[in-house]
């Protein structure tokens, strides 16, 4: 539910109005926009009459929300949301890109990608410390080590990191970490997602699981939100189909699609949707080009002797050329509001 106020409703009439939804435990949300006021209801609303609240002094009007996420909603909260990450502000115009390997295999390594890829324009570094891996005897990433490695790398260029967190139990190693990353086989683990939520307020980089829906993506950024984090983006990675040419299939209509429906910020992954290096510079540009917030590219100093997806890892030199097509096109093609 939400309940929409009028434009003169005076301070201590919406004080009131969320007295009273609180007192009924409903969480009330309060979202300013440019144009009007809403307040988002979360919680069992169905004992809630419309007609009271709309009877109210400040209340122009209330509408119930028949999507079952509330809090990802954009009705719920009509602006985009605009995620800060240590600095980096992603959504909202913003287009953020976060570079780097699979997964952290040397100080030396990950510190001279960091320093490529800032070079090259990327806002923020991912590096894998712990990797969900499809075989138990392949290269699982370093743990600590590698967070530790990552550190280092953000102390030597000042670059915002983005890690995976595939236990809570490692979550205090995530100290440091600036934005969280829950990988595609995690996205419904919801345990993992209420318990993120709820210790931290951190943003969340949620990945799309291989077979899942955009309802049950948005359901999982829900987990999070109703935990208490509301700095959620969300990931299209690819998702599992019939064909075989690449390792996944990018829906690239989930973008307009998304935001659409959610005032979430939404980034693409063109590395895992395609699984090979030559695909990703396209389909990085065709994903600024229909509206994405950001990417999240593979990049590795040695692709040939990656510990794990070198065959989708740009070297510096093809991301360089990949920052300047996106550079190019936003020339050419700006986006209203776009800040790259």
């Amino acid at each position: 539910m939400i309940i929409i106020l009028k434009k003169e409703a005076a301070e201590s009439q919406v004080n009131g109005l969320l007295a009273l939804l609180q007192s009924k435990n409903i969480q009330p949300h309060v979202s300013r926009g440019s144009l009007q006021t809403i307040v988002g209801c979360v919680g069992d609303v169905s004992h809630l009459d419309p007609g009271i609240l709309e009877a109210l002094d400040g209340v122009e009007s209330v509408q119930r929300i028949q999507e079952p996420f509330k809090a990802a909603n954009r009705k719920f909260h009509p602006e985009d949301t605009v995620i800060d990450c240590s600095g980096v502000k992603v959504g909202g115009g913003n287009f953020s890109v976060i570079a780097g390997p699979c997964s952290v295999e040397s100080e030396e390594q990950i510190v001279g990608i960091a320093k490529a890829v800032k070079a090259s324009g990327a806002t923020m570094l991912r590096g894998g410390a712990f990797k969900p891996r499809t075989s138990p005897y392949a290269f699982q990433g370093l743990g600590k080590a590698g967070i530790d490695m990552l550190i280092t790398a953000k102390r030597e260029t000042g670059l915002p990191i983005v890690t995976e967190l595939m236990d809570f139990k490692d979550i205090e190693l995530f100290n440091d970490v600036d934005v969280i990353q829950i990988g595609a086989r995690n996205m419904q683990n919801f345990n993992l997602l209420k318990e993120v939520g709820s210790y931290t307020k951190k943003p969340v980089l949620l990945k799309r699981g291989m077979s899942a829906t955009l309802q049950e993506l948005l359901m999982s950024a829900e987990y999070v939100m109703a935990s208490g984090n509301e700095n959620v983006i969300l990931c299209e990675r690819g998702i599992r189909t019939f064909e075989t040419a690449m390792r996944n299939t990018l829906d690239l209509a989930i973008v307009p699609y998304l935001r659409r429906r959610t005032h979430l910020p939404v980034v693409v992954d063109p590395s895992h949707a395609t699984g090979h290096a030559y695909l990703v510079e396209p389909v990085s540009v065709a994903a600024a080009a229909i509206g994405a917030d950001g990417l999240i590219i593979e990049v590795h100093n040695d692709p040939p002797h990656a510990k794990c997806d070198g065959a989708q890892s740009q070297t510096p030199e093809m991301f360089d050329s990949t920052m300047k097509k996106i550079h190019a096109w936003f020339a050419h093609c700006p986006r209203e509001g776009i800040v790259v």
